[in-house]
């Protein structure tokens, strides 16, 4: 089979040749398509909510004068919140392993791909109903009855495609292997893609039952759940932490799969890391479903040994497994960099800081929830959040850079992706950290008017910059991404020199991903059939 040219090649003014190409595009059933379009919407949708972000964090500097409408400040929280958590950080990493994860596994195509593409659409228009609610005085906090109704059932669409296109994607991943391709021979990203997807399943029917609860109480009543004032109070466990590691977990695989790569040899204990990806996603899904933090009781140090036990079990199991699992891929990471000779290309920058970005988020997750600490309801816990969502998007944009030659077919130039690497680095600290910092002096959480003794101008004035830092960084990826993908180099089928099956077919891959069903005996097929080489 030769590769399908993804360019028209016909006369480029006829209008027949365009309104056909905008209908194969509506009506695909093309994994790579629904990937990249998923991906596309995510990263410009990325650039408005880092706006909204950057408006939150300037509005923080002075806490004593008022930019933004007062009544207005609820919803712009909870739309910053919602949009970077289920409009960017959930749909874009969930694009890339769309588009990826069927040439890993070296399948023809994506399982139920009719499900993912109505998945997409659904989601999009979800998106749509619940941006144009928050602005239309509806949401959290929201004054117009109808809105705040058409938020929540759009919030409830938008899950329920997200849902479909996780479904499609485990199907894959459970039914659609190359012959010999066992669970111990997946790629590491497949499998963190598979953890990931498998803590989405529980977590998202759960947040979208809060919502059908919080629906059905707004629209007859409004006793039991507090009305348009608590809906943050019932779905806030959706996007905070644990239920966020959750749907960053395919960070660790990407960044366990480029480090292989970039060293070129075999990733060393590939079943530990199996492991210490399963136990950040796992146990982060079933903390998040219980809907309760596992956080440790003040004093606890006075309390009886029951009191002591029933508090720092269910904190051990849903804060500091998730820690565990994330320092196993990144010490066996730095093992593998050791141990080989590194090629210090973009995709292993972005992934190396993002999988660090994160982990770091998780780490303070686990400070928040000690009760001695005294950091409830401040914003540290949004600190935490962002190292978490800003680190995903570094990765993605690592993933983008390093799967884009066998979607689009071009390469992005290291020495052009690198300081955007760094810049992204940079942005995400920023924007994170003087939060953390701030929490300890008890600024309060979703607020703009508040006093504490300390530099508080600073702290946000440090996290405002780092929210426009990220935008720019967002902006200038999207335009060099654009650049290259349609005039850059021309990439090689195998430019990388990696080890898994979606390098074996064309740059870019056919619609059929192969001419030939593959076979393999080893986790690393591709690089079996190389000079050997220390690996």
């Amino acid at each position: 089979m030769t590769t399908i040219d993804t360019h028209a090649t016909g006369a480029a003014t006829s209008s027949g040749v365009r309104l056909s190409s905008v209908a194969d595009w509506l009506t695909t059933t093309d994994h790579k398509r629904i990937g990249r379009m998923f991906i596309a919407v995510s990263l410009v949708a990325l650039l408005g909510a880092v706006v909204v972000a950057a408006l939150l964090g300037i509005e923080r500097i002075d806490a004593q004068a008022a930019m933004l409408d007062i009544n207005s400040i609820p919803q712009l929280f909870a739309l910053y919140r919602i949009a970077l958590t289920f409009i960017v950080l959930v749909p874009l990493l969930l694009g890339i392993a769309v588009a990826v994860v069927p040439l890993q596994l070296g399948a023809r195509s994506l399982t139920f791909p009719r499900l993912a593409a109505a998945g997409f659409w659904t989601w999009l228009v979800g998106s749509v109903l619940v941006v144009y609610s928050i602005a239309a005085n509806g949401g959290p906090g929201g004054g117009n009855s109808r809105f705040v109704g058409l938020f929540l059932v759009g919030h409830i669409v938008l899950l329920v495609g997200l849902a479909a296109a996780v479904g499609s994607l485990v199907t894959t991943l459970l039914t659609a292997r190359a012959p010999g391709m066992n669970m111990r021979r997946v790629p590491l990203f497949s499998w963190s893609v598979l953890v990931g997807a498998l803590g989405l399943l529980l977590v998202l029917p759960a947040v979208i039952g809060a919502l059908i609860y919080n629906y059905v109480d707004y629209r007859y009543g409004r006793v039991a759940f507090g009305g348009n004032q608590a809906i943050n109070d019932w779905i806030g466990f959706g996007f905070s932490q644990p239920a966020t590691f959750v749907y960053a977990v395919p960070v660790f695989g990407f960044a366990a799969e480029v480090i292989a790569v970039a060293s070129g040899r075999r990733m060393p204990m590939r079943g530990v890391v199996f492991t210490g990806v399963g136990l950040v996603g796992i146990t982060a899904a079933l903390g998040a479903v219980l809907q309760q933090p596992a956080d440790v009781s003040r004093n606890i140090s006075h309390m009886s040994l029951g009191h002591w036990l029933s508090d720092v079990l269910p904190y051990a199991l849903f804060n500091l497994l998730p820690i565990l699992g994330g320092f196993i891929v990144i010490a066996l990471g730095a093992l593998a960099l050791r141990g080989g000779r590194p090629r210090l290309i973009a995709p292993l920058v972005f992934g190396l800081l993002g999988a660090l970005m994160v982990f770091v988020g998780i780490l303070a997750s686990a400070i928040y929830y000690i009760g001695d600490a005294q950091l409830a309801g401040s914003v540290f816990e949004e600190g935490t959040w962002l190292y978490i969502v800003y680190g995903a998007v570094l990765s993605a944009l690592g993933a983008i850079t390093y799967w884009g030659p066998k979607l689009w077919g071009r390469v992005i130039p290291d020495k052009l992706a690198l300081p955007l690497a760094a810049l992204g680095f940079i942005a995400t600290v920023l924007a994170s950290l003087p939060y953390l910092i701030a929490g300890f002096a008890k600024q309060p959480a979703n607020a703009s008017q508040f006093d504490y003794s300390g530099p508080q101008n600073l702290w946000n004035g440090l996290a405002a910059a780092g929210h426009v830092l990220m935008f720019v960084t967002v902006l200038a990826f999207i335009g060099l991404a654009a650049r290259s993908f349609t005039k850059g180099a021309h990439a090689g089928d195998d430019p990388w020199d990696a080890h898994t099956l979606e390098w074996a077919t064309s740059s870019p891959a056919p619609y059929a991903n192969f001419a030939d069903v593959h076979s393999v005996v080893s986790a690393e097929p591709l690089l079996d059939l190389k000079p050997r080489r220390d690996r």
